[in-house]
């Protein structure tokens, strides 16, 4: 998993570096969402692997299957994926090039779990706060899971704040077993 990030970060990064400077962000995200999707289909991976088929054969097919006209640019991009036998790993890239985009525009997706349904009043406290504390614009999910018994976590990329009674408890055994 690891190799195919290294793999996958200087072509997401190329592809976003493009996408940026040609104001072309949206196209390319939602086109890299879509290949990402596609490669991932069983028929497509088995025809993507075909040894018989050419590396223009295997552009040909993914760029028929884009829902939307994308530029040349795109398809000289997944070209060279598929000349260096890159493109099962367009779902990494995309992956990537999301992670480059939400880095670029400050912001930052917010997983809320809660012992209880979070009303609209409380969400917006929650992302004022998280959005003065990270220093971004927030986006929050919330899911319920109430075996947390009270509180929430909050994961926000690689943080995790846990403000769980379950959490807590989880902490007072550890110090009283140590």
């Amino acid at each position: 998993m690891a190799e195919l990030l290294t793999v996958a970060r200087p072509y997401a990064k190329a592809a976003f570096e493009y996408a940026r400077d040609n104001e072309a962000l949206d196209n390319w995200s939602q086109a890299l969402s879509f290949l990402s999707f596609a490669v991932a289909d069983s028929v497509v991976r088995h025809r993507l692997s075909s040894p018989k088929l050419t590396s223009e054969q295997k552009v040909s097919l993914l760029v028929e299957l884009i829902p939307e006209q994308q530029d040349d640019a795109l398809q000289r991009f997944l070209a060279t994926l598929a000349e260096q036998g890159r493109l099962m790993g367009l779902s990494s890239i995309a992956e990537q090039f999301e992670h480059l985009r939400a880095e670029h525009e400050q912001r930052i997706e917010v997983n809320v779990t809660s012992a209880y349904e979070l009303d609209s009043e409380q969400e917006t406290k929650l992302a004022t706060a998280l959005k003065k504390r990270l220093n971004r614009e927030i986006s929050i999910t919330t899911q319920v899971d109430k075996s947390l018994i009270g509180g929430v976590i909050l994961r926000a990329g690689d943080t995790v704040i846990d403000g769980s009674v379950r959490g807590r408890l989880n902490r007072l055994s550890e110090a009283l077993t140590a």
